[in-house]
């Protein structure tokens, strides 16, 4: 594998490490510990964590991932009807922090992806 790596690190699944926010400083001292600069950070949380955990990580300079197939909710006892409401109220937490949001073009460029014009599906 050819740096820089990409490291998802996910909380708050059965079985797994919990959406606590000690266990996200260690997962994040021990990736700088194991790659220093060569990584790309990026979390995720399940459930009532998706939304308050993914803050911290964007604040301690992480990338972040939210969607349905996290977390069916929007808010306390709210339902989202789609992933994209859960993008959008990411953005406007991480942007009310003058936090950067990457565009879908520096994501793919970020991640060496192709884009859904250069493929033949």
């Amino acid at each position: 594998m050819k740096p820089p790596l990409f490291v998802q690190t996910i909380f708050g699944i059965l079985g797994g490490i919990g959406a606590e926010h000690r266990n996200l400083t260690f997962m994040r001292e021990t990736a700088d510990h194991l790659f220093g600069d060569d990584y790309v950070w990026s979390v995720l949380a399940a459930g009532r964590h998706q939304m308050p955990f993914v803050t911290a990580a964007a604040v301690m300079g992480g990338n972040v991932r939210v969607g349905l197939e996290d977390s069916l909710y929007l808010g306390k006892g709210k339902l989202a009807r789609n992933s994209g409401e859960q993008v959008a109220k990411i953005r406007r937490i991480l942007e009310e922090l003058s936090l950067e949001v990457a565009s879908p073009g520096e994501v793919r460029a970020m991640l060496a992806l192709k884009g859904a014009d250069q493929v033949g599906f």
